[in-house]
């Protein structure tokens, strides 16, 4: 089996594409490892809209950014590393408050439907290219 993190849009293609190296959690982990990045199938145009308003200003939206009708949902886009969990971090991608999941070696792939959950989740090996 291997792990897996469903992320909202367009937080895991920022991160599968090497933009974003923290993903924010209310919540701590001792995992660590490889780790398949899930799109959630949720995306409202309007919090897509308002998250890339709030990356252009803060100068952190990638010129390759795909629009939001591009942007795939309810499947694995790609890989990351979990290296550390830590509450302080230098990261620009760091929210106060959370817990910040220290991402590495995070790489797309082709897109494989499938359905999210909470928190980690298992799938088997054969699902996704490695």
């Amino acid at each position: 089996m291997i792990p897996a993190l469903s992320i909202r849009q367009p937080w895991a293609w920022l991160i599968v594409n090497g933009h974003k190296d923290i993903e924010n959690r209310d919540w701590p982990t001792n995992f660590r490892g490889k780790l398949l990045v899930h799109a959630g199938q949720t995306m409202a145009r309007r919090y897509y809209d308002s998250t890339c308003e709030e990356l252009l200003h803060a100068g952190l939206l990638p010129d390759s950014m795909p629009a939001y009708e591009v942007l795939e949902r309810g499947g694995f886009v790609g890989w990351t590393r979990v290296v550390d969990c830590l509450l302080e971090h230098p990261s620009p991608w760091k929210q106060d408050g959370t817990h910040g999941f220290v991402l590495r070696d995070s790489r797309p792939i082709p897109f494989v439907a499938w359905k999210g959950r909470l928190g980690f989740f298992n799938v088997p090996k054969e699902t996704v290219p490695t």
